[in-house]
């Protein structure tokens, strides 16, 4: 998918584990396309509602969210609210959408309902970006069943391996079961402090396994980055100077880049 065709790039940020800075990601990469004059969504499908707070919009007040989009009572068009801070939409969440996995078990079509929303308004975006909770639920399903890849931010520890490989494989399972369009993106190495070895032994594994699949782009752990949300702003917003705002931006224009070739690719290929 090209960001100048018309229907919008969709893009889940996922990891099975909790804690690897997949909501900072999404939040940032959000606001990093809005700076770069890209019409973006940021979909919200974490019943903590952290990627909703973390954009300046509170979670509470929203009079809609994505639970009742799931159950169909509304659209994402009623239902998204403008992020002032970070130039971007977001589709909110609250502690109620832990009941949308009760309500969708007995839909037919269950995993396809946040695709079939997204298909509304997926004219008026470049980007819809999905934060994921952090396991594999329901939720997770519906989002990978909506998204043409999936971005893993993930740090470079020991046990990030193991977790990577099942998340890996539950790609390749939605792949073949449910989504032929999904396929993995990247892997985007956060939190990355240079000073520890065996953070640099696991990235260098990391490249080994993974080759172009892992983005040049390194997050590095920054305070700046962990203080923004509790003001509800982005980290590329709250201090744009900062090592980690600026490597979200350098991010942001890497992804740009990858997908203009992957499109470029795909028109080379021989029609058969």
């Amino acid at each position: 998918m090209s960001p100048s065709m018309s229907t919008a790039n969709v893009f889940c940020i996922a990891n099975q584990k909790g804690g690897v800075g997949k909501t900072t990601t999404a939040i940032n990469l959000a606001a990093a396309l809005a700076a770069m004059r890209k019409r973006v969504l940021l979909i919200d499908l974490d019943p903590q509602g952290n990627a909703t707070m973390g954009s300046g919009v509170d979670k509470n007040q929203a009079e809609k969210n994505l639970y009742q989009v799931l159950i169909g009572d509304t659209t994402i068009a009623e239902a998204k609210v403008r992020s002032e801070s970070g130039g971007y939409d977001v589709l909110p969440a609250n502690r109620e959408l832990s009941g949308a996995e009760i309500d969708l078990i007995q839909m037919e079509d269950r995993e396809q309902q946040l695709k079939q929303a997204i298909n509304q308004v997926s004219d008026d975006y470049d980007f819809i970006l999905i934060d994921c909770p952090p396991t594999l639920s329901l939720l997770t399903l519906n989002g990978l069943a909506s998204a043409h890849g999936v971005i893993i931010p993930m740090q470079c520890e020991y046990f990030a391996l193991e977790g990577l490989s099942d998340l890996v494989n539950t790609i390749k399972r939605v792949h073949r079961n449910i989504n032929p369009d999904l396929q993995l993106i990247g892997l985007l190495r956060v939190m990355f402090d240079t000073r520890v070895t065996l953070q640099q032994q696991v990235s260098a594994q990391i490249e080994t396994h993974f080759g172009d699949k892992v983005f040049k782009t390194v997050i590095p752990r920054n305070v700046r980055l962990a203080e923004a949300p509790s003001h509800g702003l982005p980290g590329i917003v709250y201090d744009k100077n900062s090592r980690g705002a600026k490597a979200y931006v350098e991010f942001g224009d890497e992804l740009i880049k990858r997908i203009k070739k992957e499109a470029l690719r795909q028109q080379a290929r021989p029609r058969i």
